[in-house]
């Protein structure tokens, strides 16, 4: 079943008075959504489509409400937003597909921005290709436990794995991620000239 699929199956919401919960959703909004957010961005999602994806993940929670135990909310989400990324990188790795050359770069936007701004896309589009190189499952709990901040219990919790697999998949995945980070910096420092 494809993550579109998943997602689009959620049951339909309870029987719960609409005030409750809207007052639930918002709250689990106010609380999750920068996680939530963040997590789409280094899951592989594009900056553009970013929004888009955190609200489809809030619209499936809305969907699934009576469905959420208290306490599970931010797993749900989260688990959620895995959907989500796997079904945006699919989407964008078709649309990469489908345009050529001149068209891809048409998509990325051209404008001068100030020194400073330059140097922190700069260290993104680093981060973003160095995530990008770990598979799925190392970029998880790389993301969790690195940029989220999350221990390894909860990331186990949140992904529903045993803690001393979350604990080797972040070993692989620092691993390979100054690897990675490596190969992009002398990469830049070392671009390959044309004959």
């Amino acid at each position: 079943m494809s993550a579109h699929a998943a997602i689009n199956k959620a049951a339909p919401i309870g029987a719960a008075p609409a005030v409750d919960r809207d007052a639930r959703l918002a709250a689990l909004a106010r609380e999750h959504f920068r996680f939530i957010w963040r997590s789409l961005r280094r899951l592989g999602v594009a900056e553009p489509s970013v929004d888009d994806a955190a609200q489809q993940v809030f619209e499936v929670a809305s969907r699934r409400l009576a469905d959420l135990e208290p306490g599970r909310e931010k797993a749900f989400l989260f688990k959620t937003a895995l959907l989500v990324a796997t079904e945006a990188r699919r989407k964008a790795a078709r649309a990469r597909s489908e345009a050529s050359g001149p068209e891809l770069e048409s998509l990325h936007d051209p404008a001068p921005s100030p020194e400073e701004s330059a140097v922190m896309r700069e260290s993104r589009q680093l981060l973003d290709r160095a995530l990008a190189a770990l598979g799925l499952e190392e970029r998880t709990v790389f993301v969790l436990y690195e940029i989220e901040e999350l221990s390894l219990s909860e990331i186990a919790e949140l992904v529903s794995i045993p803690r001393g697999t979350a604990a080797s998949r972040l070993r692989r995945a620092r691993e390979a991620f100054h690897s990675e980070v490596k190969r992009l910096r002398a990469r830049r420092e070392f671009p390959r000239r044309s004959p």
